[in-house]
């Protein structure tokens, strides 16, 4: 018989809430669309570019096919479309260094670009009937935010003066549009890495140039461009560009068990072993996964961020982070030491705790826009 002092000391059931989950690891297959707007009269330049990337881009593992549309209405307006196996070897892709160096010359003819990513969920005719097909077996719901992280280093020794700067600083106006709004931005440092997650209601690129446009945040950003490891100049396009690209830390995965609003945010980060990046996110997204349904369990939302090697995962919990250091690190001892570098020259590598104290991120700031009236 469970006694009245023993159910008091159980932590609270949590409201039935609709459950939000975004994930790249559902196996189905990927349909990038990358809209390009070329300068006038670039046009040969900028098909010759792309001629160029699509001998290196067939030969990329997990790469389906191609296709490159031009406007019949305006000749500046092109369209890349791929499909892809999934979406992991696609990501592992364009956010290597090999890309970001293959797409070089094509942004001297490029006036705007935007990315789209799509799993299949159905498909009629053509080659549908014939051979099987990897699609999304069912639509998910989100919760309208889209979810996206920068991540660089700073200079070793620098550590507190850059912390102290971006602690400092005048918020943004969250409202960007009609139809776009930040919703909340969460710092981390962890050594000389930094890690900013945003979360945007609406357009996400409208959301990064409305940011990069406040001479607030454009005053922080000059002010820590001495400590950065890799080098940038903003007042310098393709300097600026570069950078970002770089420091994007795209979410692989998302789930929300619950939407209760008074929650702890925390944010651990693993450095994978070379190559194992993405299967570390996966193995961490499979645990959230497995954690937002236990209904004591202390994770109430998580994403995962994975590029290069780098993730980080973002966890916001009700209460008792500490208290169940396994749930909070989402991997075993085991797990641990075969995917990450973080036990390394640790000697006490199979204490979960003291693992979990590895991987945790120093809050430096976490600030929530006021809901609109």
């Amino acid at each position: 018989m469970t006694t009245t002092s023993e159910r008091a000391s159980e932590p609270p059931l949590r409201q039935a809430a609709k459950r939000v989950s975004q994930s790249v690891f559902d196996g189905s297959r990927l349909r990038v669309v990358l809209l390009v707007d070329v300068y006038d009269g670039a046009q040969q330049q900028f098909l010759e570019a792309y001629e160029q990337m699509g001998k290196q881009v067939s030969s990329v593992p997990g790469h389906v096919s191609d296709q490159l549309c031009q406007s019949i209405e305006n000749p500046s307006q092109w369209l890349i479309t791929s499909e892809w196996e999934s979406a992991p070897p696609f990501l592992a892709w364009v956010n290597s260094e090999e890309h970001v160096q293959m797409v070089q010359p094509m942004h001297s003819c490029i006036r705007d670009t935007r990315s789209l990513r799509f799993h299949i969920v159905r498909e009629t005719g053509g080659e549908a009937g014939g051979t099987e097909r990897r699609l999304q077996t069912s639509p998910r719901i989100g919760d309208g935010v889209i979810r996206h992280a920068l991540t660089f280093t700073v200079k070793p020794g620098s550590e507190q003066k850059v912390a102290k700067i971006l602690s400092n600083y005048a918020s943004p106006e969250a409202r960007v549009d009609d139809t776009t709004r930040l919703c909340r931005t969460s710092l981390f440092m962890r050594g000389n890495r930094v890690v900013r997650a945003i979360e945007v209601r609406g357009d996400l690129l409208a959301a990064l140039r409305h940011v990069a446009r406040q001479p607030e945040v454009r005053a922080v950003e000059e002010a820590i461009n001495p400590f950065l490891e890799e080098h940038r100049d903003l007042n310098d396009q393709e300097s600026a560009r570069v950078f970002f690209t770089r420091a994007a830390l795209p979410a692989v995965h998302h789930v929300t068990a619950d939407d209760a609003a008074e929650v702890e945010r925390h944010a651990l980060y693993y450095q994978a072993r070379p190559g194992l990046g993405m299967r570390l996110a996966e193995l961490l997204s499979q645990h959230d996964d497995r954690a937002a349904e236990d209904p004591h369990g202390p994770v109430l939302r998580s994403t995962v961020y994975e590029r290069d090697d780098v993730v980080v995962r973002l966890v916001d919990v009700r209460e008792g982070f500490d208290a169940d250091p396994a749930a909070a690190l989402g991997l075993d001892p085991a797990q641990v030491a075969e995917l990450t570098t973080l036990a390394d020259g640790a000697a006490r590598g199979d204490d979960v705790a003291h693992l979990l104290t590895l991987a945790r991120m120093d809050l430096i700031t976490d600030r929530r826009s006021a809901p609109e009236s």
